[in-house]
């Protein structure tokens, strides 16, 4: 009776045994779920890039190659980047209808996740900027005043002082800023498409993107106000002199050919 006893377990031998199963269940869960969202991660990204280079061969390939390498129709695509797939088919510019100086935006043709899955494919063929997330294009507490100078000293001779754009040479362009994105712009910033330059990072960093892009939304916003009146385009002086010699000179002229025929009835009576 008495080596039954010895051999009997404690009362707490039980919960001592479930505790330790429990907490090797937990740090094998832990070794391996890291493990297991990297791959779902990784399959996640493959299965776009597969959609992705679908969607490229039926809108895209004719005109970029098969592989991205570029045409006598279109550049090459290999370093681009998301971002800049993202501007272009996400502001409608690609796919091109026809070649010209400057493809013009139009209608969007594809949905986000479409896009999402274009840009996947076209950066799997080679490394360039990122898409922007969006606190990185969240223009709130950025510095308007800072944007303004940011955008007169770099943007200003091509967009026009309030982003309104403006003609370049050989049937070129700059569009106007007007109901453009946050993220569309600092994607332009960032990849420069078409004749714009680019600023990355390393020349233009993401706060003063930002300062920019509020100063724009401030100063042609949907909502912004026009405290002097019609803006006349808000081209500056070129515009308010045309409108000045125009309708200035038209008016003295009406009442010079007035004053003219008033004179000539009170002469002859």
């Amino acid at each position: 009776m008495k080596k039954l006893s010895a051999r009997r377990r404690h009362p707490l031998a039980a919960v001592v045994v479930l505790l330790l199963a429990l907490a090797a269940t937990g740090g094998l869960y832990a070794a391996l779920a890291p493990a297991g969202k990297a791959q779902a991660d990784d399959t996640s990204q493959s299965l776009a890039i597969e959609e992705g280079k679908k969607l490229y061969a039926v809108g895209c390939a004719s005109c970029h190659g098969t592989g991205g390498q570029g045409t006598t129709d279109g550049p090459s695509l290999v370093g681009v980047g998301s971002a800049a797939v993202d501007f272009q088919v996400g502001t409608g510019r690609m796919p091109a209808q026809q070649p010209g100086a400057q493809v013009p935006k139009k209608k969007v043709i594809y949905t986000q996740a479409q896009i999402d899955q274009l840009a996947a494919y076209v950066s799997s063929l080679g490394a360039g900027p990122i898409t922007p997330t969006e606190s990185q294009t969240n223009p709130d507490g950025a510095d308007v005043g800072k944007g303004g100078e940011l955008f007169r000293t770099n943007c200003a001779q091509c967009h026009n002082f309030t982003g309104e754009g403006g003609a370049l040479t050989h049937g070129k362009y700059a569009p106007s800023l007007a109901g453009v994105s946050p993220k569309h712009l600092y994607e332009a910033m960032q990849t420069g498409p078409q004749n714009m330059p680019s600023f990355p990072d390393s020349t233009m960093p993401e706060k003063e993107k930002k300062d920019i892009i509020a100063y724009v939304k401030a100063v042609n916003g949907e909502e912004t106000p026009s405290p002097g009146g019609f803006g006349l385009g808000n081209l500056g002086p070129v515009s308010e002199g045309l409108f000045a010699w125009i309708f200035g000179l038209g008016a003295l002229i009406a009442v010079a050919v007035w004053v003219a025929a008033h004179t000539a009835k009170a002469k002859k009576s």
